[in-house]
Formats: C-alpha cells, sequence, structure tokens
C-alpha cells in the first residue's frame, strides 16, 4: 500500500514540474498582451491629444513590434521555457511608454520622417527585439560566457576607448562617447561596454572570491582586505576616473565602478567593501570637483539651482528648471497625454523623459513607472539568489543593479536629489545604443533564470 502512495506522489510532482514551464509562459503572454495594449492606448490617446486624429500608420508600425514581442514570447516557450515570465512584459510595457512619450514631442516640435526621435526609436526597437530574440536562440547555455572572462574584459575597455580613435568620433559631441561609422550611423559604445564589463566582473569574482574573503586585517569591527586583493578595486576605480576626465562622461564612470562594488559586495559578504567603496566614490567626486570645471558646473547647478548669483537661469539653469516646473506642471494626476508642454525642456525626450512623462501623467504615473523597474529590478535578483553557481547569481545581480543605478542615477538627477549626469533612463529614453543593450541584458536574464530554474523532469508514457 505505502509503495503504491509514494508512486502516486512521484508521478504528481513530475506531472506539476511539466505544467510549471507552461503555466509560465502562459502567465507571460497575458501579461505581455495587457502592456501591449497599454503602450498602444498611450500612442493612441498622444495622437488624440495632441493632433485631435489617429494616424493609422504610426499605430501600424507599433502593431508590427507588438509582434517582435510575441515572437520572443513563443521562442521563449520552444527553447527557454523556464524564463522569467514578467521580465519581457515590462521591458515591452517601459519600452512602449518611452515611443509614446517621444512621439509626443516630436508633434509639438513638427518632426517627421527620418528626423523624428520617434521614428528612430521604432527603427531601434525592432532592432533590438531581434537582437533579444537572436541571443536567446543562440546562447543555449549562459554558463560558457564564463570561459571566456578575459576576453570579455578586454573588449568592455576597447569600447570604452572606441571614442578616441581617429575617425569614429563624433567632434561636436557634448561627451566623448559618441562615435559614427560613416557618418550614417551612430552608437555609444559604452553601453555595450557595460555588458561586457558585467560578464568579466562576475567571472573574475568568480575565480578570486575565496581569497577576497579568506584573508584580511580586522579592524573596527570588519575585515579590511590586504593591498594584493584590494590592487583590482583600485584598477576599476582608476578606470572609472579615466572615463570622467578624457571622455568627460560622469555618468558612465560612476556606473562602472558602482556595478563592480555592487558585485563584490555580494560576492565577499564584506561590508568593508562598500565603505571602501564609498570612500573611493566620495575621494574621486572630490578630486574632479577641483580639476574638471563641467563637474564642478553639475555641482554648482545641483547645489545653487535657484540662486541667480550662482545659476544664469538663461543658461546652465534653464534645462533643469523648466524640468522641474513641468513636473509642477503636471501634479498628481498629469495634464493628459498631449496635453501638456513637455518639449519647452531641451533634450524632453532623452535625458529629461522623466519630467516629460511626469507632466503628462502624473506623479501617480511616475510612481507606476517607477514600480515596474522596481519588479523588473527584484526579478533580476530573485533570478540570481535561486542560482546554484556563483557565476549566474553574480552575473544577473550585476545586470539588476545596473538598471536599478541608472534609474536611481536619472530619476534623482532630473529632481536635485543628485547632480544630473549623462545617462539614459533604461527602455524609456530615446537612444538606440542604450535600447539595444538593455533588452540584450532581458535577454541575458531570461537566459540565465531557464538554467537556474530549470531540473531534470520524468517522462511519462
Amino acid at each position: 500500500m505505502s509503495t503504491d502512495v509514494s508512486a502516486d506522489t512521484a508521478v504528481l510532482k513530475a506531472l506539476k514540474r511539466i505544467r510549471t514551464p507552461q503555466k509560465q509562459r502562459n502567465r507571460e503572454f497575458w501579461l505581455l498582451l495587457f502592456a501591449v495594449l497599454i503602450a498602444g492606448s498611450a500612442l493612441t490617446l498622444v495622437q488624440l491629444g495632441a493632433l485631435g486624429t489617429v494616424d493609422p500608420v504610426i499605430l501600424a508600425i507599433g502593431g508590427g513590434l507588438a509582434v517582435l514581442a510575441f515572437a520572443l514570447h513563443i521562442v521563449l516557450r520552444v527553447v527557454a521555457s523556464d524564463a522569467d515570465p514578467f521580465v519581457v512584459p515590462i521591458a515591452t510595457l517601459l519600452t512602449g511608454l518611452g515611443i509614446a512619450m517621444i512621439y509626443r514631442i516630436d508633434i509639438a516640435k513638427s518632426f517627421t520622417g527620418w528626423d523624428a526621435y520617434s521614428t528612430k526609436q521604432l527603427a531601434w526597437t525592432g532592432i533590438s527585439l531581434a537582437g533579444a530574440i537572436a541571443a536567446v536562440i543562440l546562447l543555449r547555455n549562459y554558463r560558457v560566457l564564463f570561459r571566456y572572462t578575459y576576453i570579455f574584459g578586454f573588449a568592455g575597455i576597447v569600447f570604452l576607448l572606441l571614442p578616441f580613435v581617429p575617425g569614429l568620433r563624433i567632434p561636436d559631441a557634448n561627451a566623448a562617447v559618441w562615435v559614427s561609422l560613416g557618418g550614417a550611423f551612430a552608437f555609444q559604445p559604452g553601453e555595450i561596454a557595460k555588458i561586457c564589463l558585467a560578464i568579466f566582473f562576475a567571472g573574475y569574482l568568480v575565480r578570486t572570491r575565496e581569497s577576497l574573503t579568506s584573508v584580511g586585517t580586522r579592524f573596527l569591527g570588519m575585515t579590511w582586505p590586504r593591498m594584493r586583493e584590494l590592487g583590482p578595486v583600485l584598477v576599476v576605480w582608476l578606470i572609472s576616473l579615466g572615463i570622467i576626465v578624457l571622455q568627460r562622461d560622469l555618468g558612465t564612470g560612476t556606473l562602472i565602478f558602482g556595478m563592480f562594488v555592487a558585485m563584490l559586495y555580494v560576492a565577499t559578504g564584506k561590508t568593508s567593501w562598500v565603505v571602501i567603496g564609498l570612500g573611493l566614490v566620495a575621494a574621486g567626486v572630490a578630486l574632479a570637483t577641483q580639476i574638471l570645471s563641467y563637474v564642478r558646473g553639475r555641482f554648482i547647478n545641483w547645489l545653487f539651482l535657484f540662486d541667480p548669483n550662482q545659476v544664469d537661469p538663461e543658461r546652465a539653469g534653464y534645462q533643469p528648471m523648466q524640468g522641474l516646473f513641468g513636473l509642477a506642471h503636471g501634479g498628481m494626476l498629469g495634464t493628459g497625454w498631449g496635453q501638456g508642454r513637455p518639449w519647452v525642456t531641451p533634450l524632453a525626450h532623452s535625458d529629461y523623459i522623466i519630467t516629460s512623462l511626469g507632466e503628462e501623467i502624473g506623479l501617480i504615473g511616475l510612481f507606476a513607472i517607477l514600480c515596474l523597474y522596481m519588479v523588473f529590478v527584484s526579478r533580476g535578483v530573485r533570478i540570481g539568489l535561486a542560482g546554484q553557481d556563483d557565476f549566474g547569481k553574480l552575473l544577473a545581480i550585476g545586470f539588476s543593479f545596473t538598471i536599478a543605478l541608472q534609474v536611481f542615477i536619472m530619476v534623482g538627477g532630473v529632481t536635485r536629489l543628485i547632480p544630473l549626469t549623462g545617462l539614459t533612463t533604461p527602455f524609456l529614453a530615446a537612444g538606440g545604443s542604450s535600447l539595444v543593450a538593455n533588452w540584450l541584458i532581458v535577454a541575458l536574464l531570461l537566459r540565465i533564470s531557464d538554467g537556474v530554474r530549470r531540473q531534470p523532469r520524468v517522462v511519462i508514457g
């Protein structure tokens, strides 16, 4: 009798394991459908609010991108059935809301055709989704990336140095972070570099974690590392400072160093690394403020924005002031899609897209967007914590922290919580290289989640 009960229990567990992936994908389908409907509704409301009519062409293009999103869903059903069901719908919804806002600003400025930022963003969205599909199909086992740890590290440094190659850098750019191929195609190699460096950091920390955690000096209740272990942190710190100095890119330098310190803490569990990281950040900020005029100017704008004796309201202070006025104009509920004046703020489609959205969908709408980011990051952290191998754990948490840090830097910058830096708000802001990089992060998170959840299944037949 007991043998029969045990056999029945084993069969039920096997059936449950077989049904779980299908249930995950069904959940993803309905969430993705909801995301597509919300994004399409936002695009329609923009047209009705700003134009008083509906343009079927833009909706047809948006529908084509929705087809690509569902194509990714179908691919996941076939090759990664255990992948997390929340990541793709959230990324799709954020991308769709960003396109709607960018399109709204194009309408106000009468940008059409290839001159319109929304047209370029739609094209880049198609490329990003296609790249994510290709990455999910081609990368069957994310652990293979561990073999090429140092190659990815070298590639990341090369990408960061590309803007200094003669003939590639765009000369009139404010920061030396853009490269151009033939004058017709421009991208920001630093966005791809952050993915390569995240893979390198994860692989390096897995290889050296034992020495990082087992040795050191006990002081002030914490174990402090030896100089031998501290060396890599100092190297990354110097690379980050070099990016800030040579490329005039405060955002990327902060992002790379912050990502490394976060992954270092996860790998070792030592609070001392966080203290060291914060100390190096403070030292780097103090040094950059003293020797770099543009960094000092950003801190002056942050601290004395409404002091006309410190900041010229018609020049350096104009953009941040207009962004704050736009947020105030939106209030709690917003003016409504197509009813505000977000284009008054310079770079409202990219650096200040958060204030543009805040004006038209209000503080409640912005809170909903931040909740989407919070769920996205929490799912990424959960993927990492569920993993059995240290490499997948560090990689998933590293990617999640990268997205979280970008959101914090941009939202904090436009709301004057911290000084503004030159990064893009993930998935929302106009920018092709950023969109491609973030969707590649989505693909890698999907592959990691499928790998850590996949278990041997009992085949009944």
